[in-house]
Formats: C-alpha cells, sequence, structure tokens
C-alpha cells in the first residue's frame, strides 16, 4: 500500500511540473493628456448670404494645453470654399483663428465643413457652417 501511495504522489507531482502555465499579459499604460484645443464653436450657422457676396466664417479655437500648438492642415470640403488660418504657432493659453470664405455663388441652402489637423491631436476636428444663399 505504501507503494502505492508513494507512486500516486509522486505521479501527482510530475504532472504538476508539466502543468500548462499561461504567459502574463504584459499591460502598457499609456498617459493620454487631453486635446489641448478648446473651440469656442465647432458649428455656425450664419443664415441668409446674398447671392454672390462671399461669406468669410471664423472658428476661434484656445491652446488650453501645455506646450504649443501648430495647425498643419486646413482643408475645405469642395472648392466653393477657400481657407485661412494662425500659420504660427499657438502658446499655452492663447487663442487662434481658422477662416472659411464661401463663395455664395449658387441660390439654395448649403452645409460645408472644414477639416483641420493640428499637432495637438491625430484625429482631425471637423468644423462645420450651414445658411441658405437668397437669389438675387
Amino acid at each position: 500500500m505504501k507503494k502505492v501511495q508513494i507512486s500516486l504522489l509522486a505521479l501527482s507531482l510530475g504532472l504538476m511540473s508539466f502543468s500548462v502555465v499561461s504567459p502574463m499579459a504584459t499591460t502598457i499604460v499609456k498617459s493620454i493628456e487631453a486635446a489641448a484645443i478648446s473651440w469656442k464653436s465647432d458649428a455656425v450657422e450664419v443664415g441668409q448670404i446674398p447671392q454672390g457676396t462671399p461669406k468669410e466664417i471664423q472658428f476661434e479655437f484656445k491652446n488650453s494645453g501645455k506646450t504649443s500648438v501648430v495647425i498643419t492642415s486646413v482643408k475645405p470640403s469642395c472648392g466653393c470654399t477657400a481657407a485661412d488660418y494662425t500659420k504660427e504657432p499657438v502658446a499655452p493659453g492663447k487663442s487662434g483663428i481658422i477662416k472659411a470664405i464661401y463663395n455664395a455663388a449658387s441660390a439654395g441652402p448649403f452645409t460645408k465643413t472644414v477639416t483641420v489637423t493640428t499637432s495637438a491631436d491625430e484625429t482631425p476636428k471637423i468644423l462645420k457652417f450651414a445658411g441658405v444663399v437668397t437669389a438675387k
């Protein structure tokens, strides 16, 4: 009986040494700072615009981060809109502007966008403006 108990104990210990051990998952913690840009508004309703009169729409932002922000790209959604923007780096606590100049050539309602890419965020910001061009 002793031999059987010793054999079972040896067998149990032997099987334990061959048990499968899962590797521990590695957890990587990445510190993510909140977006460094605070937009005054990301959508503007411009109301009615007379046909043939270009309309300038301004989107103001503030750098609420700890480092300067650079606007790297500003792309209007169509050829009927031109864009201008603050070209120099915007220091923490300071403000900048994105301007969209809409060519109100065609009568009727419109909705346009301007896509802004900055050094503060990998995801582009979509700015929108809408209104109605009234016929002359």
